[in-house]
Formats: C-alpha cells, sequence, structure tokens
C-alpha cells in the first residue's frame, strides 16, 4: 500500500562492527516509507515512461537494491512485518484486516527501540496501517486533523480517477504534502539529540488522483501498455488464478477501454510522490545533520497494472512484490552503486539496529544487509521471502522466483530468460533441483489465519 524512505545518520565508519562503540555520535534516521509504489522508477528501468527525477537522485546519491521485495503484498500486514520485525508465519498477519495491535504488543517496534535508545522518534503520515500507531512509541506524531489523503471530498468509488475529476487540486490539498512539511521542518533543527524521523507518504495508494499539472508529462495517447500475454495465465495453478482475480479489475478496464487511462494515472500520481521526496531530498541536502544522517527508502509493496491480468498487490508474481529500495549510510555506501542481491523488507529492522549500535531485540526475525551496503557485490545466499495469506510463499533468489502455495501447487521462474514470468516452469523435471534448492526456505511451521475484522 504505501512506500517507506528511511533516512539513518551518524559518522558511520567503514567497518560495521566499529558501529556500536560508545565513543561514537549516534546516527540519525531518516525514515520514509511510499504506498503501493512498485518498480515503475526511473533508474530501476522496468518502465521508461515513468519520470522519477527525485527517487532516481536518491539512487545517485547511496546504494540501490535492484532485487528487492515486499515481506507481504498488502499494507497491513507488510507494515506490521516490517516495524514489528516478524514475519507473518509467526505473527498471523497475513492479510489486511488481521488487526495488526492484537498481533504486536507495544514496545516491540522500530521506533521504540530508538526511542529508549535516547533517540527523539517523530512520524507523520502512514507508518503503520493507516495513521494508528502505538502513542508510547513515538515522542511525537503528526496530526491529521482536517487533512485528507486524497484531497478534500474526493470518494473512492472504483479508485481509477483522472484528473478531469478533481481539475482544481492543489499539491497542498493532499495530506502527504504537510506530512513532508512536518519533516522537513525537523530536518532543520540543529541539537545534540539524534533523531529518528519517519515520513509515510500514502501516494501513490488508491485513488490515483493528484493535481492535474501531472498528467499533462502523460499524455493519454502516448501511454503504452505494460508487456503482457493475453494467454499468461493458462499455464498457472488454480491458486495462482485466484489471486489474479482475471473476471474482476482487469475485466472491466478491457470492457471500458481504459486501460491506458488507469496506467496514465498511476504515473501521474507517481510523479506526485516523487515531487515529495524531492522536497525531502532539498532538506536533508540542507540540514546541518545530513553528514550524520543514514537514508533508506522503501515501498510496502510493488503493484500490478494489468499483467497476468491482475491488479493491484495481493499476489507473489514480481510486479506486486518488487520495490524500490535506496541506501545512504556516510562513509560506508557508495554514491551509485547497486546490488543485485536479493533482499527483502524484513533487513530493515535489524539493518538500522545494527548500524545505530542498538541491540536487536530477540523477537526480530530479518537479516541484516549492513554488509551489502559496504560491498554491494558480497557473496549473498540468502533469498527474499514474500507471504500473502497462510501456506502462500514466494522465493526469490537473484535468478529465479519459486511459488509455493498452500495446497502444494507451484510456479517457478528463471528470470536470466524470463524477466516477466511469462512460463511457469515447475512442471518441467530438468528443474527439480532449481524448486528443492529453493523449498528449503519455506517456513516449517505457520500460525494460524486469524478471522478477517
Amino acid at each position: 500500500m504505501k512506500h517507506v524512505i528511511l533516512i539513518v545518520s551518524g559518522f558511520l565508519s567503514l567497518c560495521v562492527s566499529t558501529l556500536a562503540t560508545p565513543n561514537l555520535e549516534k546516527p540519525n534516521v531518516l525514515f520514509i516509507a511510499v504506498d503501493d509504489l512498485n518498480h515503475w522508477v526511473g533508474h530501476l528501468g522496468r518502465n521508461p515512461q515513468a519520470q522519477t527525477p527525485n527517487i532516481d537522485r536518491l539512487a545517485r546519491m547511496g546504494v540501490t537494491f535492484e532485487s528487492a521485495y515486499c515481506a507481504v503484498p498488502a499494507c497491513e500486514p507488510s507494515r506490521l512485518a516490517i516495524m514489528g520485525g516478524r514475519r507473518p508465519w509467526n505473527t498471523g498477519g497475513y492479510l489486511n484486516g488481521h488487526r495488526w495491535k492484537k498481533l504486536q504488543a507495544p514496545g516491540e517496534g522500530l521506533s521504540a527501540q530508538f526511542l529508549e535508545a535516547g533517540y527523539h522518534v517523530a512520524g507523520a503520515g502512514k507508518i503503520y496501517h493507516g495513521m494508528q500507531y502505538y502513542e508510547s512509541e513515538w515522542t511525537e506524531y503528526m496530526s491529521n486533523d482536517g487533512l485528507f489523503s486524497n484531497g478534500p471530498g474526493v470518494q473512492k468509488n472504483d479508485g481509477y480517477h483522472t484528473d478531469k475529476t478533481h481539475p482544481n487540486l492543489q499539491d497542498e490539498d493532499i495530506l502527504d504534502w504537510h506530512s513532508v512539511s512536518y519533516i522537513v521542518e525537523r530536518l532543520q533543527k540543529d541539537d545534540d539529540q539524534p533523531f529518528f524521523l519517519a515520513c509515510g507518504l500514502y501516494k501513490p495508494h488508491l485513488p490515483f488522483v493528484a493535481p492535474r499539472k501531472y498528467y499533462e508529462a502523460f499524455p493519454l495517447e502516448s501511454i503504452e501498455l505494460p508487456p503482457h500475454l493475453e494467454d499468461d495465465l493458462d499455464d498457472i495453478p488454480p491458486p495462482g488464478k485466484r489471486m489474479a482475480g482475471p473476471g474482476g479489475d482487469h475485466a472491466k478496464f478491457l470492457k471500458s477501454g481504459r486501460w491506458k487511462a488507469a496506467i496514465q494515472s498511476y504515473l501521474a500520481t507517481c510523479a506526485y510522490t516523487d515531487m515529495n521526496v524531492g522536497r525531502i531530498l532539498d532538506a536533508y541536502e540542507n540540514s546541518p545533520q545530513k553528514d550524520n544522517t543514514i537514508v533508506v527508502f522503501w515501498s510496502d509493496h510493488g503493484w500490478s497494472l494489468g499483467e497476468k491480468q491482475h491488479w493491484r498487490k495481493f499476489a507473489l508474481w514480481e510486479e506486486p512484490t518488487r520495490i524500490p529500495f535506496i541506501w545512504i549510510v556516510p562513509g560506508m555506501t557508495q554514491a551509485g552503486s547497486r546490488s543485485t542481491r536479493p533482499v527483502d523488507t524484513m533487513s530493515i529492522y535489524p539493518t538500522l539496529c545494527e548500524l545505530a549500535g542498538i541491540p536487536i531485540p530477540a523477537h526480530v526475525e530479518g537479516r541484516s544487509i549492513a554488509r551489502l551496503l559496504a560491498k554491494p557485490s558480497l557473496k549473498w545466499k540468502w533469498p527474499a521471502i514474500t507471504t500473502h495469506g497462510r501456506g502462500n510463499h514466494s522465493i526469490r533468489s537473484e535468478t529465479h522466483r519459486y511459488i509455493h502455495y498452500a495446497n502444494g501447487d507451484e510456479e517457478l521462474y528463471d528470470h536470466r530468460n524470463d524477466p516477466y514470468e511469462w512460463k511457469n516452469l515447475a512442471s518441467n523435471p530438468e528443474y527439480t533441483g532449481t524448486k528443492a534448492k529453493l523449498a528449503k526456505w519455506l517456513p516449517k511451521k505457520e500460525v494460524p489465519q486469524p478471522e478477517k475484522e
């Protein structure tokens, strides 16, 4: 649903192990989360129509992870996993509606660790699901009273708005503008207390609304559909077809002829978010704390726009799971560097703690990527794991994606030759060994899936 950027600052040594030494100044953290931002950003090259100069600017400042994936392709459980540090099969937070506050105890969150470590911990916008959070885990949090995540008077209906729906919408009519202003103001302060600043941007979450000027860069007549096959679901097992939901959104777009209009709206809304990212970066670069601040930028999951006849998130393929993921760590990361190693968003919690010299709580399950920040090409044996519903998991290595459904059905894709996952190789006996190698990362036990509320 939303995407997130994290900035942690500190005079960091090239050697990660020295970060915990008591004589080092505590690094600051700027944490930016973006909702529903997929890999349609310029520096990842997935869609040449995307115009994201500020996100690309951020990528040039630090390390880009080209194979970064969400823990869960849905807002609420994704943020629960990232902020709480535990995977869905150990919390029961598999889907939206599983009520994260019932599954995470106060004090377990990432922000709580920085608060306990003496940081000024401030948040704005969507970090956990909606504007919900534990007050005890934050020094302050921006109120959204009188503000609108989609602009005043905008209703969701089908969610895929165009600029004609709200032609007079202004930048400041949307909550994200104010969330950024709140964080920018705090970046300008110069005091002795280290900070953890979290900025959660709603857009490009549905409905796709943005001021008209952002649409002008994407004329409808120039919009191109994403690469796709009309028969792409023919080799997909029944659980995958149910996730795709071909009788839902996709059928509506084919009937109405508004597939390109929806893509235009998504690109325009992403451009609005990119503008706000630029405001944050301007403040960061002019901040008195810049040289002591680490930046991490992430999205809570990806988004599909008709690939495999699927729309939105809620599936285990490349489009709804791959995200932009960027880190800046002064003294450690090299500007403009890239890593092809597969990582997922469970890495955020332990990595930030390690870089700040904060003990990683015992309940945290993710693996720190601090070593990859220092050396992006370092040998890395771990895959990225994404879960959607109990028993449904994707294991993404640097070369393959393996999907295992609760009923035992499988999918396997070779990304070296099939980047759009058009040919399911799971039934090919030549790949039995590949499947077995990836299947060893599947969880051995999973807690029950609770009832939605």
